[in-house]
Parts: structure tokens; sequence; C-alpha cells
């Protein structure tokens, strides 16, 4: 097939789309990628980029990438947001039907994590192209806007709402990576049009492993390191985890490693300081060629998101990834997340923002012996290869991009 993939985050950000792209190209599809300018998760546009301008490039020296302009996320903050979002939206509509002047597709596929109006110019593309559009749903509009506290007027919610309407509406197929997304979707767009196809990973990618610093390694090595991999926002429940930090200062043995960036790393920085917290651990970002050697020496790896509605409707892709690593999992949330590590018995879960249940979770697994241990994580192995291994699922991608 000849597809178009329009995300406004791609390589070198690290999002499961640059696996799903790598995997269409393997299996003989020609790829063209449209994206903007990479600056997630710190807002800063990566080295070797500029705001401004298009760009092309090649993706693993194959799949040609289109990039527009974009403003740049920043550290946060509404109006630096709003000013991302709409400026691929812009750029989109403006640069992308020139830039692929000439091009045919037989299909469009949006990734679409927020922000939905990323979907806006693959509408202009699927009608002067004549492709069908398949809008891959990662986050529920507009309810993760209310979630997040990013909006709160119920009027802008309700006008968020009709856009999305509208989106869904003009889109040929809605994939949502989720189960419990199929119900809030359909309250947009028409139910025979919605197909789970759930996040899976790319463990080939995993085996380019890169070094971690010593210092990290050795205290990996000594301890028992619950380990956050990802975000560090508004919707990863960071308050939950400080209190669990300051619950289990007084065990030697546990430490709480969050590694990542985002919007609350200085705010986690303060509160380590404020609470004298030298169990909580804060290494930073790391390229995701290190992470299977972070994975590696966990003890076990940590997911957490906020007691909101459209959160326990949400797989977080980093639980693929845990599944994928073969540790167990501590999971503190609620619904498909909770349900997919229970079902695989690759862990324990707690509810969301519950710092308590959290804590008690964390102590039973360090009671346990590696043996016990073992097994949970590989379970999780099993139940990996079974619903999310990359290349079974990018075959059923391509099945509903036909349809």
């Amino acid at each position: 097939m000849r597809i178009l993939v329009l995300s406004q985050y791609f390589w070198p950000e690290t999002f499961i789309i640059n696996d799903i792209v790598r995997t269409l190209d393997e299996q003989g599809h020609e790829v063209v990628v449209a994206t903007g300018k990479p600056n997630y998760p710190d807002g800063k546009i990566f080295d070797g980029y500029r705001a401004m301008g298009i760009q092309r490039e090649r993706f693993l020296e194959r799949v040609e990438v289109l990039r527009v302009p974009l403003w740049p996320r920043g550290h946060g903050g509404a109006k630096n947001l709003i000013f991302n979002y709409l400026s691929f939206v812009f750029s989109g509509l403006l640069c992308l039907p020139w830039m692929l002047r000439g091009r045919e597709f037989d299909a469009i596929l949006v990734f679409a994590p927020s922000p939905i109006t990323q979907a806006v110019p693959a509408i202009l593309l699927k009608w002067l192209k004549k492709a069908r559009l398949s809008l891959w749903v990662q986050d529920l509009w507009p309810e993760s806007l209310s979630a997040t506290g990013f909006v709160r007027n119920k009027y802008a919610l309700k006008m968020v709402g009709w856009l999305v309407r509208a989106i869904y509406g003009l889109s040929d197929n809605l994939l949502v990576q989720s189960r419990a997304f199929v119900d809030p979707v359909s309250r947009y767009a028409s139910r025979r049009k919605i197909h789970y196809y759930p996040n899976s990973m790319d463990v080939r990618a995993a085996r380019s492993e890169a070094s971690i610093p010593s210092e990290l390694a050795e205290l990996m090595e000594k301890h028992f390191c619950v380990v956050f991999a990802g975000n560090l926002g508004t919707a990863q429940a960071l308050e939950t985890l400080v209190q669990a930090a300051v619950c289990l200062r007084d065990d030697p043995q546990i430490r709480l490693v969050l590694v990542g960036s985002g919007s609350r790393l200085s705010w986690l920085q303060a509160q380590k300081q404020a609470h004298g917290l030298d169990n909580l651990i804060l290494p930073g970002r790391f390229p995701m060629e290190a992470m299977p050697q972070i994975f590696q020496r966990a003890s076990a790896l940590l997911v957490s998101l906020n007691d909101e509605e459209v959160f326990a409707q949400t797989v977080p892709s980093k639980i693929q990834a845990y599944l994928a690593a073969g540790q167990p999992i501590i999971a503190c949330l609620n619904g498909e997340g909770a349900r997919v590590v229970s079902e695989a018995g690759a862990g324990v879960t707690s509810p969301a923002q519950q710092v308590l249940p959290l804590v008690a979770n964390i102590r039973s697994l360090h009671a346990l012996s590696e043996t016990e241990r073992s097994a949970m994580g590989e379970a999780g192995k099993v139940y990996f290869n079974a619903n999310f291994e990359m290349s079974t699922q990018v075959a059923r991608l391509v099945e509903l991009l036909q349809q």
C-alpha cells in the first residue's frame, strides 16, 4: 500500500508511531510521514532543526519525512500549547498540499494523541488525494482536556466536542487503543466505523542497547528499585508517588526511580529537596536505546495515572513496554490499564491516587522471592506476545486501512 502517516509527533521524538512506520516499511509498504519539528517533551526544538521553514529528510534512510513549521511547546502553559497545536494545523493546511503535490496514496493514517486538531490537515489531504482516512485515537477529547484541567469552561468543552464530532465524522475509520474507548467515541461517531487497535511495541528495536551512567547502574544493583519511565506531567499522579516516597523513606532498601522529563520535573525536584527524600531518584531523560538497560536492572516497573474517568479508559503505552521487558509491574491506576496487568498476571494493582495501597503493593512485591517476581515478568512477556506483538499488529493495521 501507499500510506501517508500524519502525526504532529515523530522521530527523533519517542513515540510508538516510529516503530509502526519502521514495520510498515519492512513489510513492503510505501510510507511517507508528514509531521512537525521535534520538540517533545522538553518544549525546545531539537538540535539540527529550527521552528520555521519546511524540511525534508529520511527516516532509516528509506522513509521520506516532511516537516512543517511548528511553534514549540516551551515549558508548558496554555498559551504555548495552544500556539503549538494551532501552528501544526495551519502549517499543515498551507504546506503539505504543496509538499505532497503529484503524490498518490491509498490510505492516510493519523496518529492521534493530543491534540485531536492535528487531524484537520489530513481531512484536506483526504479530499485532495482521494484516499481513505483512518484516525488512530490515543486520547479522548474533550474528556482529557477536562481531566487534566487544561480546559475548564463548559462552553469551551462543548465547542471542542463539536470539533471532535466533525473530525470523527469526516474520517472513514476510527481505531481506538483501548476497548473502553468504544463507548465514549461512539457518542461522536457511528459505531460501525470504530475498531479496537491497541498500542504495540517493537521488541527488536529495544535490542540496540546504550549504556547508562555507572552511578545509576550501581544504585539499581544495590537497591530494590521501582522504576517509572516516561513523561512527568499533570496526568501521572506524581503527588501520589511523592507521598509514597515519604511513606517508604524508613526502608533503606527501596528506591523510587522516576526516569524521564516533563512539565512537572522541577516540581518533583523541589519536593525531593523539601521532604529530604533520598529514596526518590530523578536521573532525567535517557534515549530509547538506554531503556532496556534500565528495565533490565529494575526490580519492578511502575505506572500511575490520575483518578479520572478518561484515564480509566486508557491503556498507557508504557504498559506494553513494561510487559515486553519481562519485569513485574506495579500499577496505580483504574480501569483498562489495571485490567491488562491483572489479566496478564504480570504484577500488582491498586486504585489511582491511593497512596497507602500503592505503598503496600511496593512492600509486598519487595517481600516476594526473586523466583516469584520473575514468574510475574515471564507471564507479562507471554501476554505481550499474544496481544501486542508489533509485526502481527501492523499486518492487522494494513487490513483495517484497506477496509
